[in-house]
């Protein structure tokens, strides 16, 4: 990960630029959120690491912009470096809540997790805890392990229903989106990444979120089904889906964020119909 980076006494060449005091990354190397947690991670104390969000990112769920500042835990009462680029949180940290990534000192993902469900807002949370376990990096059960250990510690309680509601199965942040907004509505739970399958078992279709015994499917277009190629898949897809008797829901950006209200009602409804 620290490869094209260099810190000390780096001549100031052409081929080399400047991120971090004494530390210099290769302008042929992108320059993305994990390039810029190793950079951070070179000028770190002992007392600090990687946390929150940005361990997040390097944990796996890599969905951090260039531009989003590092975020770094650091224990109580600790000097630690100071960039409008690096956002640093201080709490407690024991020997335990810390690991190295590549080279890199990051909180553990147990850590990562616990600090998220209690600091984050429940969708940034949960999206984040979504794409760590998608990737296989995250026991959720550790984590409850953790909060039952420091159950006095603020955000317990909003962190163990985060992680009631994590499901790996999730494949991108808006489907988290709408899985979340669903389950404030009221909506019964839904099977993520459902697969629907013929009288032989032969697989027909995976949908985003399923209600099996209602045959009700739900899913979430982002902006690449406007291509007219794809539109005409998911329009053939559609009608394979109608022929097994599923009714589809189809929701974009703007439903889940602007008609939250609406797109409950609607699930709501097809719900009630198809039971």
């Amino acid at each position: 990960m620290t490869d094209g980076l260099l810190s000390r006494n780096m001549l100031r060449g052409r081929a080399w630029q400047r991120l971090l005091p004494d530390v210099y990354v290769h302008r042929a190397l992108p320059l993305d959120h994990q390039v810029w947690c190793a950079a951070v991670g070179l000028v770190l104390p002992r007392h600090a690491a990687i946390g929150g969000p940005s361990a997040a990112h390097l944990w796996g769920a890599g969905l951090l912009a260039p531009q989003s500042p590092v975020s770094v835990v650091a224990s109580r009462d600790k000097w630690t470096y100071r960039h409008p680029r690096i956002l640093t949180h201080h709490t407690r940290l024991c020997p335990e809540d810390l690991t190295e990534l590549e080279g890199i000192a990051v909180t553990t993902p147990e850590r990562t997790a616990f600090d998220l469900g209690r600091q984050s807002s429940r969708a940034t949370a949960l999206i984040l805890i979504d794409a760590m376990l998608h990737q296989g990096r995250l026991d959720p059960g550790a984590v409850v392990e953790l909060a039952a250990q420091r159950d006095w510690w603020p955000g317990v309680a909003r962190l163990l229903e985060v992680i009631n509601l994590a499901d790996g199965r999730a494949e991108s942040p808006m489907e988290t989106r709408l899985r979340l907004l669903l389950h404030d509505g009221g909506i019964p739970r839904p099977v993520p990444q459902f697969e629907i399958r013929d009288d032989l078992g032969q697989l027909v279709a995976r949908v985003d979120l399923g209600w099996p015994a209602a045959r009700l499917a739900v899913e979430y277009e982002g902006d690449h089904h406007r291509v007219q190629e794809q539109f005409r898949r998911d329009i053939t897809r559609a009608h394979t889906l109608q022929r097994y008797g599923w009714t589809v829901l189809r929701f974009g950006a703007d439903d889940v964020l602007r008609l939250p209200h609406e797109t409950v009602l609607a699930v709501r409804t097809a719900l009630a119909r198809c039971r």
